[in-house]
């Protein structure tokens, strides 16, 4: 068990090495959105949520088509790879600090990590396929139907809009405890409703 233990560990460390070096060039820009992601000053959850509210309102008002919006993504992400890693050291500087050093190896480890996660959760999924095919079909159809169905409900910007925003204030909202802080609330209170219902029971 050790010994799995120790070349999962060594496997996770040369994975984070070579994320790390992969993304050296954006190193400045990634450390940079991190403290913004996690709210180092307290105007930065306002900024985020302007930013992102002044992106989809420009979306909005100028209503691309699908081929379009894809093609300017695209275009983007090209031009962002080209310009990045040239432009990131001359504003924000080439020379990291130890502290920052190792923040950027915590975050391309949190990021393997996350990777691990999503490839466990996609292999759990088909052997559920294989060993119970009928929880799986009626699991899967049943999630299709609610998104649809909210899709339905929902203008899709408008859905996508709530979905982008929520994602960008989560490692804030878990950097400051918000999210543990109500978990823990919802989790007392149904703790509270089920032990009313075992003493009506009794």
């Amino acid at each position: 068990m050790a010994e799995g233990d120790n070349k999962s560990a060594n496997v996770l460390a040369q994975e984070t090495a070579q994320l790390e070096e992969q993304l050296q060039g954006w190193g400045e820009v990634i450390l940079a959105g991190d403290q913004v992601l996690r709210w180092k000053k307290p105007w930065f959850p306002g900024a985020l949520m302007a930013a992102t509210t002044l992106v989809f309102m420009m979306i909005y008002y100028l209503d691309p088509s699908v081929l379009t919006g894809l093609s300017c993504t695209v275009m983007l992400l090209c031009l962002s790879d080209y310009l990045v890693p040239t432009l990131a050291p001359r504003i924000f500087g080439s020379n990291k600090s130890s502290e920052q050093q190792q923040r950027f190896h915590e975050i391309c480890g949190n990021l393997v990590k996350t990777q691990r996660r999503i490839l466990g959760w996609w292999k759990r999924l088909f052997s559920l396929k294989e060993e119970k095919p009928k929880m799986y079909f009626a699991s899967v159809i049943s999630s299709l139907v609610t998104v649809a169905w909210m899709g339905q409900q929902v203008h899709n910007l408008f859905l996508t809009y709530l979905i982008v925003s929520f994602l960008l204030l989560l490692p804030g909202l878990n950097q400051h405890g918000v999210i543990s802080k109500y978990a823990g609330m919802a989790k007392r209170e149904i703790n509270k409703l089920l032990k009313q219902k075992e003493k009506k029971n009794e």
